[in-house]
């Protein structure tokens, strides 16, 4: 069986089976079929959905996952019966030994770090603090996390905002913006690790807590200057046309297209120009291979390596 991921984000759209194909109609193409053999999950993002019985069932019989998402976010996951959850990845997530999970939190800050750095130093490179940004991303000290954020945010500030910006989720400001593009961020996530069976309440830093994707947290790291670069692009083009703070800082329909058009943005994984999102679903299938192989090998994260991000 095959393990694609077949994401539908038509807005309207009726799904059924004949024959052990999926087909899907949107009202507007032709219908579209896939075999179900060459299926391991579906994500759903459609806003309207019409489903048949027979498809859940034969979605069933062949194990496939299904994600069920409102406004992009995973709200239902349907898993045959046999199935709760991927009991080979839960049980290597729950036991996996404290030097495996550094090694891949190391990894993944590697990543986080470098990337905020190769942002930063694109945003403005005679920036004062530049210099020690990049040391701090490529040391092994206990603190680089935070003051690689503490000197990430001098840049933005300087660059794109006003001494007074402080980066925290409960600010307010050009906070919000960045709040709404991390909730994207998460949501895309999520979908694909539970379309993987990867259980997002087992992390390798972020402790759990109710209501909480510590999983999902940890993986996501790296791709936040993705979206910060966003940011500052709509930021950029707020002040270039003379708006206020206050109106460039609000969420508005064009700004969640904006956002959420990240997703589909062009980037270099692995040396291939893929989309951000597809570039999401191999990090997290490489998770996937590292967590069942004990290893922390397998584990890719994605870094930025392209100027294309400039803002």
């Amino acid at each position: 069986m095959s393990y694609h991921i077949l994401s539908i984000d038509a807005y309207t759209c009726r799904l059924s089976c004949e024959r052990g194909q999926l087909r899907c109609d949107d009202g507007m193409n032709p219908s579209r079929t896939i075999s179900l053999e060459d299926v391991g999950a579906v994500v759903l993002s459609s806003f309207k959905a019409t489903l048949t019985s027979t498809l859940l069932i034969e979605m069933a019989r062949n194990r496939i996952g299904f994600v069920l998402c409102e406004s992009h976010r995973p709200a239902a996951l349907l898993l045959p019966a046999d199935r709760a959850t991927d009991t080979a990845l839960l049980r290597h997530l729950t036991a996996m030994p404290a030097q495996l999970r550094r090694r891949l939190w190391e990894k993944t800050l590697d990543a986080k770090c470098g990337n905020q750095a190769v942002l930063a130093q694109t945003w403005n490179p005679d920036h004062p603090g530049i210099a020690d940004l990049k040391k701090f991303s490529e040391s092994r000290k206990s603190s680089r996390e935070a003051e690689c954020a503490r000197l990430f945010w001098s840049v933005f500030s300087d660059t794109w905002s006003n001494s007074s910006f402080r980066r925290g989720r409960k600010e307010e400001g050009f906070n919000i913006l960045f709040n709404y593009a991390y909730a994207v961020l998460l949501s895309c996530v999520l979908q694909y690790l539970f379309a993987l069976g990867l259980d997002p309440c087992f992390g390798i830093f972020h402790q759990s807590r109710e209501h909480a994707a510590p999983l999902a947290y940890d993986l996501m790291e790296p791709f936040r200057p993705a979206f910060d670069a966003n940011v500052a692009r709509w930021i950029s083009r707020g002040i270039q046309d003379g708006k206020t703070e206050e109106q460039i800082g609000e969420v508005t329909g064009e700004y969640r297209q904006h956002i959420v058009a990240t997703l589909q943005a062009s980037v270099l994984y692995q040396n291939k120009q893929v989309f951000l999102r597809t570039a999401v679903e191999s990090v997290c299938r490489s998770f996937r291979k590292a967590v069942l192989a004990q290893q922390s090998g397998p584990y890719e994260p994605w870094n930025m390596s392209t100027i294309k991000w400039a803002g």
